[in-house]
């Protein structure tokens, strides 16, 4: 089994690392520091330079990862910017900072790793609930949640185009105790990448094309 992981540097990208080379999976993960991919590498993973909100890394995903045919690929990079509770107007140099992380990153990278996957294969993208439309109630982050809303269209397009060939999903991993969901989130982290792995492993064609909470059950779009 080979796992691929884009955004491997901490939080739940870094924990799927951990805990599928805690089973003896053969995993690729990237990162953007010296430091996270000497971590990645102390792990027993191989590890990619990437950063994907810069043009000339993201560009050059493929020749690093050229020849592998990945089983599960996962793209976990992806940034919260201001945090905002109501309708405040972002910066220029924040709005620019999180779409190109959350939206254009995934624009580029996910066509180089559909180039990669095995007949069957899964690819997972980390998205969020607070991407969803239908199931909106706050307003809380708003650039982050359109940010959200629009990797979710990507994703769309992406299943659409690999239909038949992998089963894709998009994730909402739960409030996690990360960098990111804070201090005062629901879940750690382990236990949301724990069911985050079953719930891939249990994928089957039924599923592709959908957005699911880390334990399988639906979320609208």
């Amino acid at each position: 089994m080979q796992v691929l992981v884009i955004g491997a540097s901490r939080g739940i990208g870094f924990e799927l690392v951990r805990q599928y080379r805690g089973d003896g999976v053969s995993v690729t993960g990237s990162a953007r520091s010296d430091d996270a991919l000497a971590r990645l590498r102390a792990l027993g993973a191989t590890a990619v330079r990437l950063d994907v909100a810069d043009t000339a890394s993201a560009t050059g995903l493929a020749w690093q990862i050229d020849g592998a045919r990945f089983d599960v690929a996962v793209l976990a990079a992806g940034v919260y910017g201001p945090r905002t509770s109501g309708l405040q107007s972002p910066s220029e140099a924040d709005f620019d900072a999180v779409m190109h992380t959350n939206v254009l990153g995934a624009m580029r990278v996910l066509p180089q790793v559909a180039d990669t996957l095995a007949a069957g294969a899964r690819l997972a993208v980390i998205s969020s609930r607070m991407g969803s439309i239908g199931a909106r109630t706050g307003t809380a982050g708003w650039l982050y949640r359109a940010s959200k809303a629009a990797l979710n269209s990507v994703f769309r397009d992406v299943a659409l185009t690999l239909a038949g060939r992998a089963v894709c999903v998009a994730f909402h991993p739960g409030w996690v105790r990360t960098d990111m969901g804070g201090a005062g989130a629901e879940l750690e982290v382990g236990d949301s990448v724990a069911s985050l792995r079953r719930t891939i492993a249990a994928l089957t064609a039924a599923d592709h094309g959908r957005f699911l909470n880390h334990d399988g059950t639906p979320i609208d779009w």
